[in-house]
């Protein structure tokens, strides 16, 4: 306000500070602090040991033998603003890259993954996705608000007791995954878990690819209110995806259907390796073959509607 009045009617400092009844001495102070030094060592500090607080940073200062104020070290601790707590990037092991391959057998290999969406009232809620990479059966879709690692056990525990254990699981880098809880469980279970890549979803190519199918068919084409309704769209949806759907990688059969070959010895002349025919001379030299395959299938799923 005093060099403003000096300026605009171009008077002394003297005048100036008489008119707004401030001190002359308050007018011609100059601010001496300079806490480069202090910023500098804080910012050290800062860098070395992230996860300390101002007790360790100042300690450290004074066993240095710098002979800084408690109050001056405080103060500039704030105004860098490191009082205010800092995320610290989470460190995971060096994962390895597996190729992704179909397994030979069921309940070779595993692959699960989380989905999320979001209600009518806006509430958010996740589903827990785990599918058999021989043949994309869905195992489980589990729907809740929160599905903390001890859930994820209790789920793996339910589809075990059904329909027995895998060799191994394929996961991406989670918390809920890379828990101790379900490293404790598939230990105890001799259960491998494979790790995928962080940032690398291709190389969980089939349950990615299943969650596409889910999200259009379930989790985009109907509003949900409540948790039941999706529970319960999601269990109908899960029935049909594995009793009806046609995977071309699996010649045309759902998933049961292609389980249900494996058990009756059928699969000999298609493998889950084998390419599908790239033109129709090859449909037609091999349609007998599916023909028997497709009456087998038809004969099996007549005799489970009969007895429903």
């Amino acid at each position: 306000m005093v060099e403003e009045a000096k300026a605009e009617r171009s008077i002394s400092t003297v005048r100036a500070c008489r008119i707004m009844s401030m001190s002359r001495s308050a007018a011609y102070y100059k601010k001496r602090k300079d806490d480069s030094e202090v910023i500098g060592k804080l910012e050290q500090l800062a860098q070395k040991l992230p996860t300390r607080g101002f007790s360790v940073y100042y300690g450290r200062i004074r066993n240095e033998g710098l002979k800084w104020n408690h109050k001056r070290v405080r103060r500039v601790y704030k105004l860098l603003k490191l009082n205010i707590r800092r995320k610290r990037k989470r460190r995971l092991p060096q994962r390895e890259k597996v190729p992704l391959q179909q397994p030979q057998t069921i309940n070779q290999k595993w692959s699960m993954d989380f989905m999320s969406d979001a209600l009518t009232d806006g509430r958010k809620f996740r589903t827990l996705n785990i599918i058999d990479d021989f043949n994309r059966e869905v195992l489980a879709l589990e729907a809740d608000t929160s599905l903390p690692a001890k859930r994820v056990v209790r789920v793996l525990e339910r589809v075990i007791a059904e329909r027995g254990k895998p060799q191994g699981i394929r996961v991406d880098n989670g918390p809920e995954f890379i828990s101790s809880t379900l490293e404790r469980f598939c230990n105890q279970q001799n259960i491998a878990l494979q790790f995928i890549k962080p940032g690398k979803p291709m190389q969980n190519g089939y349950v990615e690819r299943f969650n596409r199918t889910y999200r259009e068919d379930v989790l985009d084409a109907y509003l949900f209110d409540r948790l039941s309704q999706v529970r319960e769209q999601s269990e109908e949806w899960m029935e049909d995806y594995n009793h009806f759907h046609p995977h071309s990688s699996l010649g045309g059969k759902s998933p049961i259907g292609y389980r249900q070959l494996l058990n009756c010895g059928k699969l000999a002349a298609h493998k889950p390796s084998q390419s599908l025919p790239q033109s129709n001379s090859d449909y037609n030299s091999s349609s007998n073959e599916f023909k028997e395959l497709n009456s087998i299938i038809v004969n099996q799923l007549q005799s489970k509607t009969d007895l429903c």
